[in-house]
């Protein structure tokens, strides 16, 4: 009650202080910019309920003037596409007040002069942002200021399946303890390899562990346990270390030779990675959380039934790739942007709204996304339906976020085919290396800072 009531009082001054009481009726048109997204509705749907909420503040303050949301939805395939196609609309003056956006585009947004830096705001209104997860504004800054407000949030890691190392003839201790020993950066990268190969040599599996067949952003939780890390907030350029990549390209060699990696791996479906653990063929596979679902369905856990879903598999961050280091995951938030535009105090607040536990919860727990804010694990949504996403939440405290670059595409897609050339054995680890940091020296010129 506490905090409603400082909620309704923050929002009632803000909104007292953005408008004076006019003498006739005013309506204030806040255009919103999202894709036409059935998988998650209430990215959008929450800042349309927040100006309904909103609305009420104005009333309540005795101001007659109303806001009014125009929604803009692109029927852009993905959040790539979308936001080129933003962007070319903000470049004829047809801007919108707030975006929903892949975090990765705030650096585009801004020095296309379109994302207005929200620190202020953020720091004038603690009651609306103090919960929020502190790592998750890492994945809205660019030089150093945030340009927006994680929306929701996921967390990618390496899935285990118990059953699997029981069979192999791992202890329940062994098993239990394995994920803080990953934390505590005793049990590295390395000891993950030998662990899948041991698993599948004994028979236990057929496969030791999958990834992603294609070009994506989970590498980089692999890549960044073996100190490569992507970005240069200071000078916003995209960095290398051919050091880091030979060791990182070197470990999935090594993988390939024990039998822990399918020397194919990257020629495989997605169908067929997903059937690999779901089916019970592999031991492990790192990807995200909302693979959640399927997973209960695949092994037929009570989707309710926490406890036996963690009996049967164990999820832990990427590990350190020397003992003693420090173990990555990655989360990818989307995240709201408001435009630098004569409505950008409006659309703030609205964001603010928008961003509260409740709607926020209803938007998390229907797409599988983990929170934005600590307090929704304590909510009854997440300790019944939502308990997986909550065990997720401990995982964000290790998160890497993609970094807010225009170019990180090319860059995913040049590092992934030194991934390619080594798993199929065309490539030694210092080759790869060596013609991947050609590759990304050519292709991004001045975007890019090789360290070693």
């Amino acid at each position: 009650m506490k905090f409603l009531a400082s909620l309704a009082a923050a929002a009632m001054v803000a909104a007292s202080a953005l408008f004076a009481v006019p003498a006739t009726a005013e309506d204030i048109t806040v255009k919103l910019w999202s894709r036409a997204d059935r998988s998650g509705p209430l990215r959008a749907g929450n800042i349309v309920n927040a100006a309904e909420q909103y609305n009420n503040f104005l009333a309540a303050a005795g101001s007659d003037t109303r806001i009014v949301i125009e929604l803009i939805e692109s029927n852009a395939r993905g959040f790539d596409a979308d936001a080129l196609e933003l962007l070319k609309a903000h470049s004829v003056g047809d801007t919108p007040d707030i975006i929903v956006a892949a975090h990765e585009w705030i650096g585009s947004f801004v020095e296309e002069g379109l994302a207005a830096s929200l620190d202020a705001h953020i720091e004038a209104n603690p009651d609306l942002y103090g919960d929020i997860i502190p790592e998750l504004w890492e994945s809205v800054k660019y030089k150093g200021q945030r340009y927006g407000i994680p929306q929701d949030s996921e967390v990618r890691m390496f899935f285990l399946n118990n059953d699997m190392l029981r069979a192999a003839g791992k202890s329940e201790e062994f098993i239990a303890s394995l994920p803080d020993e990953v934390n505590a950066g005793n049990f590295t990268m390395a000891d993950f390899c030998d662990l899948a190969a041991e698993v599948k040599n004994s028979g236990a599996s057929e496969i030791g562990f999958v990834h992603r067949p294609n070009v994506g952003p989970d590498f980089q939780m692999a890549m960044a346990s073996f100190g490569i890390d992507m970005y240069n907030d200071e000078e916003a350029k995209l960095q290398i270390t051919r050091s880091g990549l030979e060791n990182y390209y070197q470990w999935l060699a090594d993988c390939v030779e024990k039998g822990a990696l399918p020397a194919d791996m990257t020629t495989y479906s997605w169908d067929s990675v997903h059937a690999a653990f779901r089916g019970e063929q592999a031991l492990s596979k790192f990807h995200g959380i909302w693979n959640l679902g399927n997973q209960l369905e695949a092994f037929g856990i009570d989707p309710l039934d926490g406890e036996a879903y963690f009996n049967k598999v164990t999820w832990i961050n990427a590990p350190a790739s020397e003992v003693g280091g420090s173990p990555k995951n990655l989360s990818h938030p989307i995240v709201y942007v408001v435009a630098d535009t004569p409505n950008k105090d409006v659309a703030a607040m609205l964001v603010a709204l928008a961003s509260q536990p409740i709607p926020n919860t209803k938007h998390a727990v229907t797409t599988n996304h983990t929170p934005i804010n600590y307090s929704q694990v304590a909510m009854p949504d997440f300790q019944t339906k939502g308990w997986g996403l909550a065990a997720g939440v401990p995982l964000l405290a290790y998160a890497e976020f993609m970094p807010n670059h225009a170019r990180i595409g090319q860059y995913n897609a040049i590092t992934y085919q030194g991934v390619q050339a080594v798993e199929t054995g065309e490539m030694s680890a210092a080759e790869a290396a060596e013609w991947v940091v050609e590759e990304l020296e050519v292709e991004l010129g001045d975007d890019l800072i090789i360290l070693d």
